[in-house]
Order: structure tokens, then C-alpha cells, then sequence
């Protein structure tokens, strides 16, 4: 089941999203997201949060149209990622997209890419998407399509990766460890149209910028 998730940050040209938003069968937006859904022409499936970000208008539109709320109050334990990432394996959800969950907030985009750890080790497919970047997390395995001469970077998200693997880049791995603290696996490039990147322990984030 393929699961889009709508967030409360930045988009840029919201227009450059409308290709990208299509056959997901859950479309859940994270409080503010809705905001977005709504300027998108999106009906989600579910709008969950502290509902303190979600516009008034917006949110009468959907509770009329019979989309489902889930509030939680402005004072959790959890962010309203975690708890959209939540309801989304609580649904199924075997690939999860993000939308809106990169930014200007360093500390809120780290936290949306923390957020995914389990939910990639559970063997759930989690990317994060803007029109200039996506961010895979990844615990196994991945295949990146693009075009010849686009940047590559990975990075450790848990202490240790063993096992790096990449293929289809100008500078391949194979088989070494990376560590959180020694970030040396950044700007590769794409050499064919398909690269695959694969780690044997641990959890990464797999930048693949869209331009070259």
C-alpha cells in the first residue's frame, strides 16, 4: 500500500508537486499539510496533529467532506510526523512519500528523517520529496533512476553502517563501513541511469538531487 503524506513545510512552487501526487491509496496530511493538500485539490484520507497550524476555512472544507481528524493535544510526547508515521503503518503502508517534510528548519528536517529510522528497519519503503531533492531512508537496499551526472550523497543516520555498497557512480563502494561521525560518502555522481546502493547493518539517507 503506498502512502502520501502532506507536511507543514516548505514546498516552493507548489504547482511542480501536481505530477508527482498521484496513485497512493492513503493520503495523510501531518496538521498544516492540509493547507497544502488543499491548495493541490487532494481530499486526504486523514488529517492528524494538535490541529494549531491547519487554516479554519480549510479545515471546515474537509470536516465537510467527511475527511477523518485525529487530535492530539498541542502539549506530546510525539511530533506530528511521528504520529502520521504512526497511523501510516497502523494502515499498511508498505511505501511512504513525504511532502512539505524539508526546509529552512534544520532541527524540524532532521527530525522528519530521524523519524523514519524504525519505520525503515520494519522494511517500509520511506522517501521524503521536493522538486529539487529526495531523501531516501534506507535499510537495506535501494535503486536510484536519474539522469547521468546528478549528485549522490549518503549519509549515516544510526552511530555505524557496515556493508556500504554503491554501484552505477563515478566513485563505487563496496562493502565499507560509515560512520555517523566521518560523513566522507557525500557528493557522488550518477554514471549510468540507474545506481543501487545497498547496506547490510544500520540505517542511511540517501540524498539524490534532481539536477545535476
Amino acid at each position: 500500500m503506498k502512502c502520501l503524506i502532506l507536511a507543514n513545510g516548505d514546498y516552493g512552487e507548489i504547482e511542480l508537486y501536481k505530477d508527482k501526487l498521484s496513485d497512493f491509496d492513503k493520503i495523510l496530511c501531518a496538521d498544516g499539510g492540509a493547507n497544502y493538500a488543499y491548495s493541490l485539490d487532494i481530499i486526504p484520507d486523514y488529517i492528524i496533529g494538535d490541529m494549531d497550524s491547519i487554516d479554519g476555512d480549510i479545515r471546515a472544507f474537509y470536516q465537510a467532506r467527511g475527511v477523518v481528524f485525529k487530535k492530539y493535544p498541542r502539549q506530546k510526547d510525539f511530533t506530528d510526523t511521528q504520529l502520521v508515521i504512526h497511523l501510516a503503518e497502523e494502515l499498511g503502508a508498505k511505501e511512504i512519500l513525504f511532502c512539505g517534510s524539508l526546509g529552512t528548519r534544520l532541527d524540524h528536517t532532521l527530525s522528519n528523517l530521524y523519524s523514519g529510522i524504525n519505520t525503515a528497519i520494519n522494511g517500509i519503503k520511506v522517501t521524503h520529496y521536493n522538486p529539487k531533492c529526495s531523501i531516501h531512508i534506507v535499510a537495506k537496499e535501494l535503486d536510484i533512476d536519474g539522469n547521468i551526472g546528478e549528485t549522490i550523497s549518503v549519509l549515516a543516520l544510526t552511530d555505524i553502517v557496515t556493508g556500504l555498497s554503491e554501484v552505477g557512480v563515478e566513485y563505487p563502494l563496496e562493502q565499507v563501513s560509515l560512520e555517523k561521525h566521518n560523513p566522507y560518502a557525500i557528493s557522488n555522481i550518477l554514471s549510468e541511469a540507474r545506481a543501487k546502493i545497498t547496506v547490510d547493518t544500520g540505517v542511511i539517507a540517501v540524498f539524490h538531487y534532481h539536477e545535476g
